[in-house]
């Protein structure tokens, strides 16, 4: 049976993570990360809530954090299968992932000097939601795909990016 379940950007801008069940294969368009307000953070913890080894492949639109940032946390959860995207997407996500994982690591770092010396004991640990080690791991998973190019993810699916204009390799 065919579906499509939202796990982000349904009644709000970030967090885009869509998953798709068709055509009998199971796949991600979009795994991003969830910004802005006091609960980004555990949105971003909670986010990935179904069986990620289910997944066949992931289609990614473009590079920005709220449509790939969490890509290194589904690795983290046992993803081990593609991540589609354009070149320049990839080329991108190179730096982007990286300072991702970079900031967060520092945030957590910086929480658990300041923040314990002045309330005591925390209530959940300060941690990033993945660390640049976790982001690399994440980049070995992207596999290019040029515009026009007809992919065949599946034997019985075929997708093709077309330029969308919004950023340099959006598809």
């Amino acid at each position: 049976m065919n579906s499509l379940q939202f796990f982000g950007a349904a009644g709000e801008v970030t967090g885009s993570c869509h998953l798709v069940r068709m055509a009998g294969c199971t796949f991600l368009v979009d795994c991003g990360m969830f910004q802005g307000g006091r609960d980004a953070w555990r949105k971003n913890m909670d986010a990935l809530s179904f069986d990620v080894r289910e997944l066949d492949f992931v289609l990614l639109t473009h590079a920005h954090i709220d449509h790939s940032g969490l890509l290194p946390r589904l690795c983290m959860l046992g993803y081990r299968g593609p991540v589609y995207a354009t070149a320049a997407t990839i080329d991108l996500l190179g730096v982007l992932l990286l300072d991702s994982a970079h900031i967060q690591e520092k945030e957590a770092e910086w929480a658990l000097r300041h923040r314990r010396s002045r309330k005591g004991a925390f209530r959940v640990q300060p941690q990033p939601l993945y660390s640049v080690t976790q982001a690399m791991t994440a980049l070995k998973r992207l596999r290019p795909v040029a515009y026009g190019e007809t992919l065949a993810p599946h034997p019985a699916l075929q997708v093709r990016f077309l330029d969308a204009g919004h950023i340099l390799g959006s598809a």
